[in-house]
Formats: C-alpha cells, sequence, structure tokens
C-alpha cells in the first residue's frame, strides 16, 4: 500500500498499485467523506491545484474526479467564490456508515421485507457442490468431464455464425422452436409423453419449472400434497410461493395416494417424482399411477410429475411417464438437461396441458421473458445430430459401472455398518444406517473429513423411521468412490467403537 500523505480535511489515501484508477480512488474518498460528516454541508473546498499538490498526482486527475462529484450531486461551484459541499443533502442520508455498522449489529432481523419473503429466505435451495471442489457423494452431480465439450463449443461457435439477426430480437417466451420439436420427438419416444411442440416451455432448469407451476396453479394458502421425503428444491419453489405441503408417506410403491385422501382430501396439486423417486429411488406402481390420475380427476387437482433423471435406467428401456397415462389433461410434466448434460447449461422444460399453455407462456415472460437464443439452438442441433443420444448412452454405461463400483467398495468396507442396495436407475444410492445412529451427525462429521453424504433426515418435514446417507456416485471415478468409502468406513467404525466403550 502507498499511502501519501492524508489531506486534511477529506483524508483521502490512495493506492498507487490498485486497478482503480486514481481519480476513483478520490471520488470514491470524498464521497464517503460527505455521507458520513467529516465534510459538512456547505464546506468551502481548497482548489484542485493544491489538492494535487498534497496528493502529490496530476491536477488533471483531480478535475476528474470532481467532475464526477459534481455530477452526482456531492459538489456544487458558486461563481467567483470556488466549490463547495452541496448544502441541500437531507440530514437522514448523512452519517451512513455510522447507521449501517450500528444496524448490523442489531439482534433482531430486520422487518422490511413480506411474509413471503421470510419463508423463501427460510427455504433457499441448498447446493452442496462447491465449484471445482467436488467431493463425493455429493448427489445429482453428472460426470462433467465426459461431457463433449469439443462438439458443444463447435455447436455454439456454428449458432453464432449462422443464425439470422432477427434470432436476436427478444424471442418467443415459450423458447426456440426448432428446440421444442426436438425435445417433443424425443419425448415422444423414449418417454411415451403425449405432446405436441407447443406444449413445450423452455425453462432455466427444473427449478424453475416447478416455481412457475406454483404461481400458474395454486393461490397462496392452498394446498399440495407432497413427498414424504421429498427433493427440497420443490418444497422451496412451493412454500416460497405460499403454498401448504401436506407430506404424504413414499413405501415401495411410490406416494401412498390413499393415505394422501386421508390427509387432505381437499389439495389441490400433488408433487410427484414416480420414474424414479427422490431420495429413496422407488418406482411408482402402476396402481398407484392409476389412482393418483383417478384423484386428480375427480378433484380437479394438478399433478406435477418431476422427471428428473429417467434417463439413466440400467435394466431395460427408460419406464413410461405418468403425463403418458393422463387422458384428462391433469399432468404437467418437468425435464431438465442438468442431469444428463451439465448443471451450468440451465436449461430444462415443461409439457402442459394445451389449455395452460398460454397461461405458463405468459408466466414465463413475466419471469425472464426468454430463455438465451444461441444455447437453445446449439442444444437443438446437439440432438438432432444424434449426439444426445449417444452421450446418454455412452453415460449410462458409465454410471452403471460406477455404481457397482460403490456397491463392491460398501460390502468390502461397509458390512455390518450401512445397508446399501443396488438400484434400476438414478444417480444415487441411499445407504441405510444402524438404528439409533443419526444421520445429521453422521453427515456433518463426514462434511470436515471431506465427504459430502447429505442425511435422508433432511429431505423429510417430518420425523422418519429409518435414517441414512444419500450417495450420489455419477460424478466419481473410482479411485474417489473407493477413498470416499474407505473414510465413511472408519468414522462408522470409530463410533462404534466409542458406543461400545461407552456401554
Amino acid at each position: 500500500m502507498l499511502k501519501i500523505k492524508d489531506f486534511q480535511i477529506a483524508g483521502i489515501v490512495l493506492d498507487a498499485n490498485s486497478e482503480t484508477p486514481m481519480y476513483r480512488q478520490i471520488f470514491t474518498c470524498m464521497r464517503q467523506a460527505i455521507l458520513d460528516g467529516r465534510l459538512r454541508p456547505g464546506q468551502r473546498l481548497p482548489p484542485t491545484r493544491t489538492f494535487a499538490s498534497e496528493l502529490g498526482i496530476s491536477r488533471n486527475t483531480v478535475l476528474l474526479a470532481f467532475d464526477y462529484l459534481f455530477a452526482d450531486g456531492y459538489l456544487q461551484g458558486k461563481m467567483g467564490s470556488g466549490t463547495f459541499v452541496t448544502g441541500t443533502l437531507p440530514n437522514k442520508f448523512l452519517h451512513i456508515q455510522k447507521e449501517t455498522i450500528k444496524s448490523s449489529k442489531r439482534k433482531q432481523p430486520r422487518r422490511f421485507i413480506s411474509k413471503r419473503g421470510e419463508v423463501i429466505a427460510k427455504t433457499s435451495v441448498i447446493v452442496t457442490s462447491t465449484p471445482g471442489a467436488f467431493r463425493p457423494f455429493q448427489s445429482g452431480l453428472p460426470a462433467i468431464n465426459e461431457f463433449p465439450f469439443s462438439q458443444w463449443t463447435r455447436l455454439l461457435a456454428q449458432q453464432w455464425r449462422t443464425l439470422p439477426q432477427t434470432s436476436f430480437d427478444y424471442g418467443d417466451a415459450a423458447g426456440y422452436l426448432p428446440l421444442r420439436e426436438a425435445i417433443a420427438v424425443y419425448l415422444r419416444t423414449s418417454r411415451a409423453v403425449r405432446c405436441h411442440a407447443d406444449q413445450i416451455i423452455i425453462v432455466s432448469g427444473s427449478q424453475q419449472a416447478l416455481d412457475l407451476s406454483a404461481r400458474v396453479l395454486l393461490d397462496a394458502g392452498e394446498s399440495c400434497w407432497f413427498e414424504e421425503p421429498g427433493y427440497r428444491g420443490a418444497r422451496a419453489a412451493l412454500t416460497g410461493s405460499g403454498i401448504r405441503l401436506t407430506p404424504v408417506p413414499v413405501d415401495d410403491e411410490g406416494l401412498d395416494v390413499a393415505a394422501g385422501e386421508a390427509l387432505n382430501p381437499r389439495a389441490r396439486l400433488a408433487y410427484v417424482t414416480p420414474s424414479h423417486q427422490f431420495p429413496l429411488g422407488v418406482t411408482m406402481s402402476l396402481t398407484r399411477r392409476l389412482q393418483l390420475l383417478e384423484w386428480a380427476s375427480r378433484s380437479g387437482a394438478w399433478i406435477l410429475e418431476d422427471d428428473y433423471d429417467s434417463e439413466y435406467r440400467y435394466a431395460g428401456p427408460p419406464l413410461s411417464s405418468l403425463q403418458g397415462l393422463d387422458r384428462e389433461q391433469r399432468v404437467i410434466y418437468i425435464g431438465t438437461f442438468s442431469k444428463v448434460l451439465i448443471p451450468a447449461l440451465r436449461v430444462g422444460y415443461m409439457v402442459v396441458p394445451p389449455d395452460l399453455v398460454e397461461a405458463f407462456r405468459s408466466a414465463k415472460s413475466h419471469s425472464d421473458l426468454h430463455s438465451p437464443i444461441v444455447e437453445q439452438a446449439a442444444l437443438a442441433q446437439f440432438i438432432s445430430e444424434g449426439h444426445f443420444g449417444r452421450h446418454i448412452r455412452r453415460m449410462r454405461s458409465l454410471y452403471k459401472k460406477r455404481q457397482d463400483a460403490l456397491i463392491e467398495a460398501a460390502r468390502r468396507e461397509l458390512r455390518g455398518l450401512i445397508e446399501l442396495h443396488p438400484s434400476e436407475a438414478g444417480l444415487h444410492l441411499v445407504g441405510w444406517l444402524p438404528k439409533g445412529l443419526d444421520d445429521r451427525v453422521l453427515s456433518e462429521r463426514l462434511k470436515q473429513a471431506g465427504v459430502v453424504a447429505p442425511a435422508v433426515s433432511n429431505y423429510y418435514l417430518k420425523s422418519q423411521r429409518r435414517k441414512g446417507l444419500v450417495l450420489g456416485y455419477a460424478a466419481f471415478n473410482e479411485k474417489l468412490i473407493n477413498r470416499a468409502v474407505a473414510r465413511l468406513a472408519n468414522i462408522l467404525k470409530e463410533i462404534k467403537s466409542i458406543e461400545k466403550e461407552q456401554s
């Protein structure tokens, strides 16, 4: 730090090594001196030559700083008299620095946000991923290093060169039509979704889809069946819109529809992950699917089908969607490219009933007008040229091997310590803990050891019978999986040893 002689009025300190220009440093120091009262309203300032001489800099630098202060209203000039601190600043705008310090020490929370804002703040989506520092067993992460970046870069560059200039105006809130057409074809053939391109709304991931659905379908105070346990991102989106959640238990057949009707027969919405329930991993049975559709038809309710990772099924083809069974147009289908490609792409989609298309298109335009056009165009080409299908097939094989590696490592290291079974689908497994072990405490202990394994308890709105850990494996090679399993085993053995000594 190069400290030039402090100017006795403004206390200006300049740093010659800073990337911030000198004139901007002067502007900032003087503005702060005015706002915190060190330079008083109406106070006369020395000539700019004196400033420059005292600071050892060019007078032009000082003049430029003064120009900005004049423009923002902090200084004013009087003909033949000199330069003065403006005398028109209201008292309430002075001493900002002192008030800011004082307010930061308040013990009570500020009450300047709405009740809905307070709910949103308390139910924010927790992303365990730290950029550049992926740690086993973070869930929801694909193998980012396996993404075909060279092909993707080529397609992006091609779209920048070839898209007509008219494409760079404000676009359709529903999304780029060729991408919606490509998605519609893909969904009809691979997921048995009954849809056309005009039913598809492009969104920035499933989180925005959930937020739009909550705002379009229900009013604040209305209620929704919610899987127990269930996806925290959906919980945040729904409760943040003022919707009351009724936790409905999930068993080996998926959401218990009969339990839902007993708990809250007046619910207007049901949120489900039928193909691969999150986090338990069960598949909703056909009987339950039909029961849920019958309930929605009879009650005039809606169903949100979150199909977040159905592409990764390791035994047979992907399951048909719940939406494909719907004859009453009560299902809103949500999909995302975050798990099948890369999360940073931030592209997802919704399939909405025809009579809701305009409502959702309008809600999307209220939120962010439309999604970025170049990425949509590149993704449409990525799908149409076959790269998407090849990538999914390659990742399906890779993720199956990584799940096998996790199962084998658990068999070797965790026998008698944790219960872990293979799954026919998905990017994570649930490891069930022995009775009496607190999964939240264990999860925090693992985090300190460099292993991220969220507690199953975190996904419940109410208490659950069994404790466990969510173990994501897709983003991690066999070496990392083995190392993380060994750390988990060591910590569990330590806990078990302590318990034995205490008994």
